[in-house]
């Protein structure tokens, strides 16, 4: 993605004149927003050592490696003088999965790789500063590196973090993919955007999990979304019931948001529009997916995060909360899968589905199975059907 080089300025030194081109040529390139900050102290930095210090990202190490990095961007790119922050609106104009057979996936994954498609346009930008400035020196991410995005965007003026932790604007809402640029010349930069949340807490009482456990404080262990993406273990039973039929993220805080009803569908429609049968998911079609029919199937997509066995446990849990016993020869089958994980959320799936099929496959499962895990869940599954538990699915909240 470029710009004709024949076109474009040339070489200039003025901070506001740069910054200005960099403005431009960003919406040019298809995002939404686009601002700088300069770098200095962030009081972002202090908060996340204390959400560190309370072990809230959960089994995300390598936000907790080098938290010093993230802090101070000139440990990243020596002397970085600036941020270039940009964001684009990937808002799709379609409702989620409402069907509890069909997969929740968030909106984020509807369509192509953010990565790829943020990336691309910030790389054709920070060539375009290349061009205007020859001796600076640049570096990008997109989600990938030591930089708090979310931050410095609100730092640039771009919008403000929200009590759900999301960066919200006032002419887009919240469905944003972020981007930054560090450059080691000092460009003209924008003031802090104003906090605008006021006394609304409307995605804190809108969790299904109450992750968001004070305004601004989001415990990823107990969010949906680290928990069907970041999470390559167990999901704790605490929150398997809430999960409905979400298996890959969760949308909720941001649909609560009063400022998403400014939400336009996005510019970069063909892009972010949802691939192939992206809503219309079957659980138990995921549920069954080989290993090569998983990379197939979501080949280019961000769903590829969460691996084959994460998405099948996902599939497993929500399969379980639909209380559905046609779903039971999909669990039954499962519990055959050559992983542990996925074996052991599909016999607890079964414990939650009022069928004596899915009883008679849990005391098969009792009598074969040899990995431990799998056999606590089963014989747990099992002694709640036969307990004839009344609240079996019941504590769910639905599908999303």
């Amino acid at each position: 993605m470029e710009i004709d080089e024949e076109t474009a300025p040339g070489a200039a030194t003025d901070p506001q004149e740069i910054t200005d081109r960099v403005v431009e040529t960003a919406l040019e390139l298809g995002f939404d927003h686009c601002a700088v900050a300069a770098i200095g102290d962030l009081p972002a930095a202090v908060r996340l050592e204390e959400w560190l210090s309370r072990g809230m990202h959960g089994s995300m190490h390598w936000m907790a490696r080098n938290p010093e990095r993230r802090a101070d961007p000139r440990r990243v790119l020596e002397h970085a003088r600036s941020v270039i922050m940009v964001a684009l609106n990937y808002y799709p104009d379609y409702s989620g999965a409402k069907r509890p057979d069909l997969a929740g996936i968030s909106r984020y994954a509807w369509g192509r790789e953010y990565h790829t498609a943020v990336g691309e346009r910030l790389e054709a930008l920070g060539q375009r500063v290349g061009h205007w400035l020859p001796n600076c020196n640049s570096r990008w991410y997109v989600d990938t590196g030591p930089v708090l995005e979310k931050a410095w965007a609100e730092h640039a003026g771009i919008g403000w973090i929200g009590k759900h932790t999301n960066l919200i604007t006032q002419d887009r809402g919240s469905w944003l993919f972020l981007g930054a640029l560090l450059v080691d010349f000092p460009l003209a930069a924008a003031s802090p955007h104003l906090d605008r949340c006021g006394t609304c807490e409307r995605c804190i009482g809108a969790c299904p999990t109450g992750a968001i456990v004070a305004p601004y404080v989001l415990d990823a262990r107990r969010c949906i979304s680290y928990l069907t993406i970041e999470n390559r273990g167990p999901i704790p039973e605490e929150f398997r019931r809430s999960m409905g039929n979400r298996v890959f993220g969760c949308d909720d805080c941001q649909d609560v948001c009063p400022w998403n009803r400014f939400a336009l569908p996005s510019r970069l429609a063909a892009e972010f529009s949802p691939r192939g049968d992206m809503q219309a998911v079957r659980l138990e079609d995921l549920l069954g997916l080989s290993d090569e029919e998983f990379k197939q199937r979501f080949r280019g997509s961000p769903v590829l995060r969460a691996k084959r066995s994460g998405l099948a446990r996902n599939a497993a849990v929500a399969l379980g909360n639909s209380g559905d016993p046609t779903a039971v020869p999909a669990l039954r089958r499962a519990l055959g899968d050559d992983e542990p994980l996925v074996r052991s959320h599909a016999a607890w799936a079964l414990g939650e589905i009022d069928s004596e099929e899915a009883t008679l496959a849990l005391e098969i499962c009792l009598e074969t199975e040899l990995h431990e895990e799998v056999l606590t869940e089963a014989s747990r599954a099992l002694r709640r059907r036969r307990d004839g538990r009344s609240d079996i699915g019941s504590d769910g909240d639905g599908a999303c």
